[in-house]
């Protein structure tokens, strides 16, 4: 009988094929924040701005934050003159709910608070504490978008409180006022818009006064015809757009004869040259502006806008004078 041959050696085992791994301590942990960071990291992002008007020779000043995550801004406004003296100190507090001006010199608070009463049914609020008065008012939306019936009044209460009525093509007050001989009668106010021969006309009304204006607009040409009644004075403006930076407008009473007129070009988005004349004054000008001019310093070149004026009267040349403006900002 055959010998069996023996069995094959057994492969060897995994944990002698792996090297063992070395023991290390765990990395320390990283150093506790200091508070100062701590207090850094939360501390609200400050914005400063500072202007100079060459012809007050004054500053003004203005310091602002965000606080709560943008729920409320605080703000500190003054000005001072070329000798360092500070005048107008004013701060501001103000959030959805409630805001309060504060007059330093004055001593005296502004106070305006809102808030919703319902869905369609909101309350505000305004008082003035060194006056002793204020205005309570109620808006009510009604159903359709756009109208809305306001009931306000002042405080102390003088009268029966006055009634607006607001809807898309304008708005309709009415309200008792006190006339001679501490009579009281009813006054009727408003403003109503419409779109007219592919215009908009608007009449604006007060009492026994009313105020007719067409606009006729489009890419470039405006038109804008007014009369008063019953004064019938009639005034006529006049702009055209000869291309989307070179614009010319006209604006001419025929009741006093004054006129003027103003020519503007612009260099993209940051610079603008304006030129003009008006009648009334007798004065020519020209400025040129850095800087988005109805805009804030946020937006211009190194968030700074200045302005330059050549003011010269027609009738003493010699007298004419050259001005500058300078807004700053910073974010701190």
């Amino acid at each position: 009988m055959a010998e069996s041959s023996p069995p094959p050696p057994l492969p060897p085992s995994p944990n002698h094929m792996v090297p063992p791994i070395p023991h290390t301590d765990p990395p320390p942990p990283p150093p506790p924040r200091s508070c100062k960071t701590c207090l850094l990291s939360k501390r609200p992002k400050l914005r400063v701005t500072s202007e100079f008007d060459s012809d007050t020779s004054l500053f003004f000043h203005k310091v602002s934050c965000k606080l709560l995550d943008s729920f409320a801004k605080f703000k500190l406004s003054f000005q001072n003159n070329n000798k360092g003296e500070l005048s107008q100190p004013q701060f501001a507090f103000t959030s959805k709910l409630l805001s309060i001006h504060y007059d330093l010199e004055e001593h005296n608070a502004l106070v305006k608070g809102s808030f919703d009463l319902g869905p369609n049914l909101h309350f505000k609020a305004a008082h003035d504490v060194k006056a002793h008065q204020g205005e309570v008012a109620m808006v009510a939306d009604l159903g359709d978008p756009g109208y809305a019936l306001e009931i306000s009044s002042p405080v102390p209460t003088v009268g029966v409180p006055r009634a607006t009525l607001k809807f898309p093509l304008g708005e309709v007050s009415l309200e008792e006022k006190e006339e001679e001989e501490l009579r009281r009668t009813l006054s009727v106010s408003g403003v109503v818009k419409s779109q007219l021969m592919n215009g908009l006309c608007t009449a604006q009304f007060s009492d026994e006064d009313l105020k007719l204006r067409y606009c006729y607009k489009d890419e470039a040409l405006s038109i804008i015809p007014s009369i008063s009644l019953p004064s019938n004075a009639l005034s006529f403006a006049f702009k055209r757009r000869f291309t989307p930076s070179n614009k010319l407008s006209y604006w001419y009473n025929f009741d006093t004869n004054n006129w003027s007129t103003v020519y503007k070009h612009t260099y993209g988005k940051d610079f603008k040259f304006k030129a003009g004349y008006d009648s009334e004054v007798r004065l020519g000008w020209a400025s040129l502006w850095v800087g988005d001019e109805g805009g804030n310093a946020k937006t211009a070149p190194m968030k700074m806008k200045v302005q330059f004026m050549l003011q010269v009267p027609q009738d003493d040349i010699k007298t004419s004078a050259l001005m500058f403006r300078v807004k700053k900002r910073w974010d701190i």
